[in-house]
Parts: C-alpha cells; structure tokens; sequence
C-alpha cells in the first residue's frame, strides 16, 4: 500500500507540474505552435536545406597533422565549405603557418603531367610528404610517385618512394582488450622443442631428434588440452585442459536478396545473458621431469585463456588476469609453476559491479610492478601495484575521473592519461589530458584551456598539438612544448559567423539536479532557428543511456540529427542521466540490475527546469527516441513514464536483456539471470503501453537480434495496443536510415505537433 500511494502521490505531483506550465505559459501570453500543412511542407524543406548548408561547413573539430621524421615540421589538411580543402605547412620550432604550396600552379602543373583537371580546392595524394625546408615534396597521385620542386613546381618522376609514416593519432602505450587472449607458439623459447596436440593430450617433440615425448594422458576429443605457452625458459609448459561448450545460434532471414525468389536463412553464434562457456582448468606441465601440476585455481569459464606476464629474468611465477562470471570480483592472480600454488596479486571486490572493460593493466617486469585503474575509492583512479606483495599505492586522487592511458614513460616513471571532471568550474565530461609520476607527484595539465580536449604528439613527442572547443565554441588549435606545456602558436582558430549568418541557433548547455537534489546533470538544448517567443514547442528527447559511457556532445556541434528535427518546430534535447558511465562510481552504480531506470528520473527533473529556463519548451507534449539501447529506453519511457513521455519512436531496441548480447547484459544486470531480467523487459511489461509508439527494426541486425522488437510487436498485439511497426528489408543494426528517419519526424509532427508532414506519394506539380 505505501509504494501504491507513494507513486499516485509522484503521478498528481507530475500531473499538477504539467497544469502549472500551461498557467505559466498562458500567463506569458505563449500558444502552441500548430503550423498548417503548407507551413509543416516549407519547414521540412528549410530543414533540410539548412542542414545541407551546415554539414557542408567543416568544423575541423580534430586536426590532424602529418610531422617530418625529425620533429621540425608538419602539414595538415584545412577542410574548408562546399567539401573543399587546402594544406599548411607548420614550422614547429618558430610556429609559423604558410600555406604549404601555391594551389593553383600544382593542379596546372599536375594537369599537364597526368594530363586529367585538377581542381585547386580539391587536390587529392594518396602519399604526400616534405623534404628539406618544406622546398621538395614527394607525392603520390593514383598509383603514381612524383618529386615535386616547390621552386618552380616541376614534377619529375620518381622511383625514391621512401618516407616516414607516423600516426600522430596512436598513442605509444596501445590499447589492449581486456581479454586479450594467450598467444600460442609451438617453438619453445630456445628452438629446441615444440608442441604437439594429439589426440586431445599435449606432447614435446625434440626437433632434433623428432622424439615425442607424452605430457598428458587424460585429455580426449571432448575434453582436450590447449592453449598452451611456454615458460621463457623453456622448461615448463602452461596448458589448460578445456571443457567446450558450444556457442548457441541466433538466426534472421533476407527476405529481399536480388535474384531470388526464397528468403535466405542466415545463421550465427551469439551468446546470450545465462548461455554456458567452455571453461579452462590451467596445467604447468615440465618438459624434463615429464610432470603434470594442475594449477591450485578455478577454471576459467568467462571467455577464453588469458594472457600470461612472466616476471623479468623469472621462469617460476607468472600472472594472469580473472574476472568472475557476473562481473563483481577482479583478480591478478600469481602462479608458482614448481608447485601450482597461488596468490592474488589484487583481489577487487564489489557488491555492483566492476566495470571490467575500463580497468587499465600495464605490467612493469623489470621492477615487479603492475600499474592499475580502479574505482575502489569511489572513482576512477590510478594505482601503482607491488607485485609481488600487492602493496597498493594511490596515484590519482580526487573527485574526477581517470578516463583513459595515453603511454607509459619507464624511465621518468610517468604516466600520460586522460580525465575529466578535475576542474570544477567546467562541464565535468570535458577530457583533459595529464602527466604525473609514479609517486602521485607532479601532475601537469597538458590542455588548461576550457574545453573539450583532443590532443597529439610530435614523433619525438617534443612538442604537441591540443584541439579544443564546445559544444557551440567552435575549436581552436594550438601547437606546445611538451617538457612546459608552453604555447608555441595558435594554428587555428574557428569563428561562428559563418554558422550564425544561416541562422542556425547554436546548442545551448543546462545544468539542472537530479533525483538526489544534489548532483548536477548535464545536457544541451536545440532551438529552432526560427523559433516563434511567443509560440511553445513540443519537447524531443534523443536518449542513448547505455552504462557504458556518456552520450551528450561536447565538442562543437552546429549540425546534427537534433538540430534538423528542430527545425520541424521541436526542442530537442539530449542528457546524461544517473546510470551512465564518466562520473562517480555511485552515479555509475544506478544501472545495477536497474537498465530500465535509464536515468528518467534526472531525466524528467531536468527537462522540468529547463522549461522553467526556457518558457518556450511545451513539457505537456514529449517525446522520446533512440538506437539499440536507446530503443530499449525509448520504449520504456512509454511503459514506465506514461505520465511525462507521449510518443516514442523507438530503432532496433534490445527490449528484453535476455535476448541480447551476453557481454554487455551481464556486465550490467548481472548473472546469474534473475527475475529482475524479466521484470525491466518491455516485453513483459509491453501491456502498460500508452501514448504513441513507432518501431523500427532491420531484419539483418547482428547486433541485436531482430526477435527482440518482433517478440515486443506480438506482446503488444495480445494486450491490443496500437503501435506502428516498420521493418526495412536487408538493414542490419541502424536507427532506419534515410528513410527510418523521415518516418521518425513524420511520426512526431502528426503525434507531438498535430500536424500532416509532407506526403511523398502526392506528386508535387
């Protein structure tokens, strides 16, 4: 009885909102907008023509420079309107910009030897890269390689092909899955043996003798041993003997395939929340003494056999990775191969959940350390890892969030990584990137301008280039010293006059506090360019709340999806609410066994005060959409939130989290698969519907399976709801395309407007 009369208690207290904010607005003299047919067909026109007109604008929100092997200079690639472009030359040392070559006189000179026009805006190299002062260059057109003197623009041809190539973009310490597998290698360390699997048993042969030599005597057809490594060595093998279980199918049909007359049955495997893995029991086997120890250690039955780090100059012990099955223990666990004994490295526990894909490991074995992210302390922080005692040291500490490692510096015991949230007076998503040491000394911001951060390195990594802006502050590039962080030139600088002069309105960011009255929820507002101050729009929420990141832009973002469906006569909205990923570990902590919360509580709050802001936006008349997850919620908002969504246009949605991808599900909900699964399905709940609901699928979806929006349509049709349903032929995982999304604003002016958009069957004279 007090949960009943608690949530009638929040629906009249939603219900007298919504009744306040007619008040307010009749009281401010504000009608709805309710445009004509022949207003609906020249807002979808200018809509259109507009975001033709902003998408051919480049932002150049990220810069992308190509350096000289030296570090002395760069060039890069302005992308300027119309989709033209034309290149610079950056000396690093001084800082001066040049234009890097007269544009006119190299398509001319190019012309006449390849004899094909060149556009001068428009000049494309499969290989372009300068020599000497930036004098020469050598350039490849087509399959062709040229000298070019920048003197006089002569083209010679050329056999001299060699350049250096430098991703500027890839950080030094590379990303590694998470599980990134054993890597198996036959030839033991010193050449003189290899691995042989036979039968399901593992034996050595001696290469020089091509004598075989049996390690294993249980292991079978059904249940062999693997996955093998050796010892650095060479004297011990690790192997597992694997228990394999077969990964179930899942299975769609094309019904349109050209040329045929039959649907074509596709099949494939796609584990689901609860399906069984094969499991791994590890095994030290030594080569000498022909012995077999089975490691004292569970199997691993959550992917596949991991990788092993070996001490530095140490053949006993090595470490591997664990993650147990429902994602609330992590572990490096150490094994002595003379015994088979353990010992947990580290041993993190959780009674949520354990973000497994955004713990960080980097292995320092010549010091016997492990560097480590964690959110123990209640965020994202880094930690040095004796490996040996476990001993843990706090590198980062505050209230902000280690997002990622750029490289490790060994010798200057450095570390290089991304954050957001360490300065308090900006949006807490912005991304920073930082050094610091080992210690958890000397932390220096490398990007201290306000802003959302992109940042590379020159080869030497001397100097770097940081690329920042907003989400409507267009960026601004600048080349550094990276010893002093010291600026050495501006190299570009965007304005917004030319998006403003197609009187387009910018996003507007609004803060406002969530469920807790506490924590501050970010998000930004599209307005109609030509918006009416004495009309109201109805409000359209774009939700993706999928927990494993944020979602809102925060870089420079004059075009979008938002703002072309704004322009209709909406204001659209998108928000990061509790749940999703790049705050604390407590506002991450929501989703826990809770997907269908999806933030709405912070949502609606949010939206409420914006109106409060922003007179204009009608919160009597929302609606919602979203993509695979986004569909999920979507949808749910309708199921769940009756009183404050009334349409919803929902695109291949996981509607039940059972039938979509193991990984993603149970890291979220857990395992094993409870009642809880059931009772956040939209299937299960499919006969709460109200307001209007319009689904999209493609029936070629591999990523989540297209029964997850069939089986909601048949549970809504044995609870007889109306709904539209569009199914696009041949479409794998997509929010519909061109077409899905002309029916999707469609749906939304004749549900949220009350108005007809254009009829494409009605041929306009």
């Amino acid at each position: 009885m007090t949960t009943y009369l608690t949530a009638k208690k929040a629906i009249v207290t939603i219900l007298l909102s919504f009744v306040f904010f007619q008040v307010l607005a009749q009281q401010a003299g504000l009608h709805p907008y309710t445009p004509s047919a022949a207003e609906m067909v020249n807002a979808y026109q200018l809509s259109t023509k507009l975001d033709t007109v902003l998408r051919n604008i480049p932002t150049n929100n990220d810069l992308i420079p190509l350096w000289k092997k030296d570090g002395s200079a760069f060039w890069y690639k302005k992308n300027l309107p119309n989709k033209t472009w034309e290149y610079y030359y950056v000396d690093a040392l001084t800082g001066k910009r040049k234009a890097a070559f007269d544009s006119e006189k190299l398509a001319q000179n190019i012309e006449k030897v390849t004899g094909k026009k060149q556009n001068p805006l428009k000049l494309q190299f499969a290989e372009l890269y300068f020599a000497d002062q930036g004098n020469t260059a050598k350039l490849k057109i087509q399959d062709k390689w040229y000298e070019l003197n920048l003197n006089d623009y002569s083209l010679a041809d050329t056999k001299d092909t060699t350049i250096y190539r430098y991703n500027a973009k890839r950080p030094l310490q590379q990303s590694r899955s998470r599980w990134q597998r054993n890597r198996e290698s036959r030839k033991s360390p010193d050449g003189k043996n290899e691995i042989l699997i036979k039968g399901g048993n593992i034996f050595v042969v001696d290469l020089a003798t091509k004598a075989e030599t049996q390690l294993s005597t249980d292991g079978n057809a059904d249940k062999p041993y693997g996955e093998f490594a050796w010892s650095p060595d060479s004297k011990n093998i690790v192997a597992y003997k694997i228990d394999p279980k077969e990964i179930k199918k899942v299975h769609y049909v094309l019904s349109s395939v050209p040329g045929t007359t039959r649907g074509e049955l596709k099949s494939r495997e796609y584990a689901q929340p609860g399906d069984d893995f094969t499991a791994y029991q590890p095994y030290v086997f030594n080569v000498a003494a022909k012995t077999a120890i089975k490691v004292d250690a569970d199997p691993i039955d959550f992917f596949g056999a991991p990788e092993l780090h070996w001490r530095d100059n140490n053949s006993r012990y090595y470490t591997y990775e664990k993650v147990d099955r429902g994602h609330q223990r992590f572990r490096v666990i150490e094994v002595d191969v003379l015994t088979g004994k353990t010992k947990n490295i580290i041993d993190e526990k959780t009674k949520t959940f354990i973000y497994e894909r955004r713990i960080y490991t980097h292995y320092l074995p010549k010091t016997n350390e492990i560097l480590w992210t964690s959110e123990q302390d209640g965020w994202q922080h880094l930690y040095l890892v004796n490996g040996t005692t476990g001993k843990q040291k706090l590198i980062t500490k505050g209230n902000w969030v280690v997002r990622d490692i750029d490289s490790i510096d060994v010798v200057k015991r450095q570390v290089w990584f991304r954050a957001c949230g360490m300065n308090a007076s900006e949006d807490p998503y912005f991304i920073h990137y930082y050094r610091i040491g080992f210690d958890g000394k000397g932390l220096v911001n490398l990007t201290p301008e306000k802003g959302n951060h992109n940042l590379s390195f020159s080869p030497d990594r001397k100097y770097y280039i940081d690329t920042y802006s907003q989400v409507n502050v267009p960026p601004v590039s600048e080349l550094r010293l990276t010893a002093s962080t010291k600026k050495v030139s501006e190299i570009e600088h965007g304005q917004t006059d030319i998006y403003l002069a197609t009187g387009v309105k910018l996003p507007e960011v609004f803060v406002a506090k969530g469920r807790d009255g506490i924590t501050d929820i970010w998000g930004i507002v599209c307005f109609p360019s030509k918006m009416d101050p004495n009309k109201t729009y109805p409000v359209i929420e774009n939700i993706y709340a999928g927990p494993h990141d944020s979602f809102v832009p925060k870089s420079f973002l004059p075009a979008s999806e938002m703002q072309s469906i704004a322009e209709l006569g909406f204001i659209v909205v998108q928000i990061d609410g509790m749940g999703t990923a790049n705050r604390s570990k407590v506002f991450h902590d929501v989703c826990w066994k809770n997907i269908a919360d999806a933030g709405f509580p912070d949502r609606i709050l949010w939206m409420k005060a914006m109106a409060v802001k922003y007179p204009n936006a009608d919160i009597t008349r929302v609606g919602i959409y979203g993509t695979s997850a986004g569909g999920q919620s979507s949808t749910g908002a309708l199921l769940f939130h009756p009183e404050f969504y009334k349409a919803a246009v929902s695109a291949c949605g996981c509607h039940d989290n059972r039938i979509d991808k193991q990984w993603w599900n149970e890291q979220w909900m857990g395992y094993p698969v409870g009642p809880h699964y059931g009772e956040q399905s939209n299937i299960t709940n499919a006969a709460k519907l109200q307001g209007n609901l319009f689904l999209i699928v493609g029936e070629a979806d591999e990523n989540v399976p297209p029964e997850s929006t069939y089986r909601l349509a048949d549970a809504l049709i044995k609870a007889n709801k109306d709904f539209d349903i569009l199914s696009i032929p041949g479409m794998g995982h997509s929010d519909g395309g061109i077409y899905g999304r002309r029916r999707k604003r469609d749906f939304f002016v004749k549900h949220l407007l009350h108005a007809e958009p254009p009829n494409p069957n009605v041929l306009v004279q």
